[in-house]
């Protein structure tokens, strides 16, 4: 059963401080984790994943949606952010390497994940963003051991 956290932001500011909260508290696990961003297009996925990735210094973040992977490594981190909305077919991940980008010291943000459905790591947690404006609310699932220390960190 997955443990819920619901988190309302009422600015980008806040949406920024959540994504590099969550970002120093992946880090610290020091284990693979395992990130699905969902939501609809425009509520904020991106933003999450992008705020995120530049709490470790990467100043230019760009969107995988035509790519499918950007990877972001250095001496502190491994993060890989997926977007599979263009995926016709969840094999395709296969033939860019989807199992390299797992295992220890790797964190993956993956957007509309149930399109690589078969072909990618379970969740460890998952965010579900809805909004409007500046405001949303991130209604946070934990599913596994990884995701519950997460959820942990967050809600303290």
């Amino acid at each position: 059963m997955a443990i819920i956290l619901i988190i309302e932001l009422n600015s980008t500011d806040e949406t920024k401080a959540f994504s590099q909260q969550l970002a120093r508290h992946a880090q610290q696990l020091d284990q693979g984790v395992v990130i699905y961003l969902e939501g609809d297009l425009g509520a904020g996925k991106t933003t999450l994943a992008r705020s995120f990735i530049q709490n470790f210094g990467f100043d230019r973040v760009k969107s995988p949606t035509y790519s499918l992977v950007e990877s972001y490594i250095n001496q502190d981190i491994n993060i890989h952010h997926f977007d599979c909305y263009r995926l016709s077919d969840p094999e395709e991940l296969e033939y860019i390497g989807i199992r390299e980008y797992s295992g220890p010291g790797h964190i993956q943000l993956i957007e509309w994940a149930e399109l690589g459905q078969g072909m990618i790591e379970p969740a460890d947690m998952t965010i579900n963003i809805t909004g409007e404006d500046n405001s949303r609310t991130l209604s946070i699932a934990a599913h596994s051991k990884i995701g519950k220390q997460l959820l942990a960190c967050l809600n303290s």
